[in-house]
C-alpha cells in the first residue's frame, strides 16, 4: 500500500513490478461510487498518468460486491435543493463521465477484477477497462429501468463493448447477467473460480507489463481514437500510427531481439 492511501481511505493503491492495483475500499456501502470515491479514483488515475514507473493497472475491490453503482443516498438528498438536485446530478454524472474517460485515456492498460455484483454504473466501470476478468459469483447488470431511470451513461460504455442487441437487452430488461453471458457478449473476457479474478487480472496485467511502455501507449490510444472513425478514415490513421511505432527504439529493439532469437531490452522509446 503507498504511504498516501490509508486503510480507511475509499481507494487504496498497490505498486508492484509495474502494477498498480487500485482497490475500491467502502465495503459497507457496496463500494458504492461516491463523491468522495470518484475523487479518489480520478486522482488515483492521474497520477499514475504520469508514473512511468506504472505499465499496467489493475481495479479490484474490497468486500463482496464489486460496486453498486452511483451512491443513490447522496443524490438522493439533492433533491431538496431548490432546483430539486438538477445541478448537483449533472454535476456527479459529469465527474463520474470523467472518470470512466480517464480509464479509457490512460496510457496503462487497464484490467478489472470482478467478484461479486457490478450494477449500474459500477458496470460502466467494468465496460471503461480494457479487459476484464470475472470471478464465478460475477453478476452484471443495468437496472435502471426497474427504478424508473433508464442506465444512460453506463449505456455509453456497454454500446461500446457490447453488440447493440446485447447492450439493449441488459438495458432494457435490466436483468442479472452471469459472467458466462457476460463473456458471451463481450463484457469481461476470463472466468475464473470464485475468488480468483485478482489473481487472474494480477497474472494478465503482469503479462502486459513485461511489455515496452511505449508500445502499450502507442496502441492503446489508436485503438480507442480508431474506433470512433469510418473504415478508410481508421486505416488511415492506424498506418501513420504504425509508422511512427515503426522508428521507435523499442520496435527496433523489439525486431531485432526476435530476429537474432533473444529477450529484447526495452526503453520506452
Amino acid at each position: 500500500m503507498n504511504a498516501h492511501a490509508a486503510v480507511d481511505a475509499p481507494l487504496l493503491r498497490h505498486d508492484r513490478d509495474g502494477v498498480a492495483t487500485l482497490t475500491l475500499n467502502r465495503p459497507g456501502a457496496r463500494n458504492a461510487l461516491s463523491e468522495a470515491l470518484l475523487d479518489a479514483l480520478g486522482t488515483e488515475l492521474d497520477r499514475i498518468a504520469a508514473d512511468g514507473t506504472v505499465r499496467a493497472v489493475v481495479l479490484s475491490a474490497a468486500g463482496p460486491v464489486f460496486s453498486a453503482g452511483h451512491d443513490l443516498k447522496e443524490m438522493t438528498a439533492r433533491r431538496a435543493d431548490e432546483d430539486r438536485g438538477r445541478a448537483y446530478f449533472a454535476e456527479v454524472l459529469s465527474r463520474c463521465s470523467g472518470v470512466m474517460q480517464r480509464i479509457v485515456g490512460l496510457p496503462q492498460p487497464v484490467v478489472a477484477a470482478v467478484e461479486g455484483v457490478a450494477t449500474a454504473a459500477g458496470c460502466q466501470l467494468v465496460a471503461s477497462c480494457d479487459l476484464a476478468v470475472a470471478g464465478e459469483d460475477a453478476r452484471f447488470c443495468t437496472p435502471g429501468v426497474h427504478i424508473g431511470l433508464f442506465c444512460s451513461t453506463p449505456m455509453v460504455a456497454l454500446s461500446r463493448n457490447l453488440s447493440p442487441k446485447h447492450a439493449m437487452e441488459m438495458l432494457l430488461l435490466g436483468e442479472m447477467i452471469p459472467p458466462a453471458d457476460a463473456a458471451r457478449m463481450g463484457l469481461v473476457n476470463r472466468v475464473v473460480p470464485r475468488g480468483g479474478a485478482l489473481e487472474e487480472a494480477s497474472r494478465l496485467a503482469s503479462l502486459i507489463a513485461a511489455k515496452s511502455a511505449l508500445t502499450l501507449r502507442t496502441g492503446k490510444r489508436a485503438f480507442y481514437e480508431q474506433l470512433e472513425m469510418g473504415l478508410s478514415d481508421a486505416y488511415e490513421h492506424a498506418s501513420r500510427v504504425m509508422v511512427e511505432n515503426m522508428l521507435a527504439r523499442d520496435a527496433e529493439e523489439g525486431i531485432g531481439a526476435f530476429m537474432e532469437k533473444r529477450e529484447p531490452s526495452w526503453e520506452g522509446r
